[in-house]
């Protein structure tokens, strides 16, 4: 049995996002409802659109930054009930039994995991729709529960732009006394200003324009590096322990490599259109890393938010209604937001 549910799609790859209906199934035994209160709008949320990451299934319903009330719970959920405000991430399902699942990292279930939307449910069968919607159907495993004292436009980036950035902090155990590179100040870098400032390190911002330096200090940053100034690389070597590269344009990265100091660590989180060229001597010298890191698993997204609700940080947003959508994504693309866009399904 299924439901219908208003949303806004994208017809086509590249067409105006607009009303549209969709299918929502009614909760199973281990299914929660939600009534989605904010989504926020994550710049994938263009590229996929848009059809620039490869397959796309259209019409197409974004949105994987999802906060809402639960209103309806199966027989055999247990960790939320009617009235808790609940958040939904990037992903949906996973086979719950291969390696990465059992150990907590879902996103990477070797079968593939069903994301929030331009993907499918575990039968391979059913497209998923996302949070530019009214509500969506969600296996409990797969929710999480929002703590108390955050204010849930502002925690709605959390569910991607929070977790993108937390998870690699956590993973090259950032500290008091680490010195940490933030590469970019948008949406992504501006919750790892934050987030690296709450956990005790020495937050640097590394940016291209002069323009972000009042920005970046308000959120937390303890130092504004302008890269685009002559020298500032040679200035800069050896300085960083770790390296948050949140930048999705084409950039240096043998230059960004060289911030670090030995054994020092290059985390890209970023995704530029274009492949990298890196020499194999600006990781060899110095025996540095060049990572990657994609969201992060149900119980450490759950970490985050908890996390976030005692340090009280959440990101910095601009709300808007669904039907400002599309001039919404046009600023984006010229980067008019400070720092994310969230839409409030309440209003007209």
């Amino acid at each position: 049995m299924s439901h219908s549910v208003d949303a806004w799609a994208a017809p086509t790859a590249k067409a105006p996002l607009a009303p549209h209906n969709i299918s929502r199934r009614e909760p199973g035994e281990d299914d929660v409802r939600i009534e989605i209160l904010f989504c926020g709008v994550c710049h994938s949320d263009i590229h996929q659109v848009r059809g620039e990451w490869g397959d796309a299934a259209f019409p197409m319903v974004p949105g994987h930054e999802i906060l809402g009330r639960v209103t309806n719970v199966g027989s055999r959920v247990t960790k939320l009930k009617t009235g808790d405000i609940a958040g939904v991430g990037c992903f949906v399902d996973s086979c719950g039994t291969c390696d990465p699942c059992k150990r907590g990292r879902e996103q990477f279930c070797i079968p593939g995991a069903a994301f929030t939307y331009n993907s499918t449910e575990m039968d391979r069968k059913t497209q998923t729709y996302g949070g530019y919607s009214k509500e969506i159907v969600v296996k409990e495993r797969y929710t999480l529960k929002v703590p108390a004292g955050l204010d849930l436009a502002a925690a709605a980036p959390l569910l991607c732009a929070g977790i993108t950035t937390y998870s690699p902090l956590r993973e090259w155990k950032c500290a008091a006394g680490t010195r940490v590179g933030v590469v970019g100040l948008g949406g992504l870098g501006h919750m790892a200003v934050k987030i690296a400032n709450a956990m005790g390190a020495e937050v640097t911002m590394l940016s291209q324009s002069r323009s972000k330096e009042a920005d970046a200090r308000r959120l937390g940053a303890h130092a504004f590096e302008l890269t685009s100034e002559k020298g500032a690389f040679k200035k800069l070597a050896g300085r960083f322990d770790l390296l948050i590269d949140t930048i999705s344009v084409p950039h240096d990265l043998d230059a960004h490599l060289d911030l670090l100091r030995t054994e020092g660590a290059m985390v890209v989180v970023g995704v530029p259109p274009t492949p990298y060229t890196l020499k194999a001597m600006s990781v060899i010298f110095g025996n540095k890393k060049l990572a990657g890191s994609m969201i992060g698993g149900i119980a450490e997204t759950q970490e985050m938010l908890d996390f976030c609700a005692a340090k009280k940080i959440a990101a910095d947003v601009e709300v808007i209604p669904i039907a400002k959508i599309n001039e919404a994504y046009e600023r984006m693309l010229k980067s008019d937001v400070r720092y994310r866009f969230v839409i409030d399904l309440a209003r007209e």
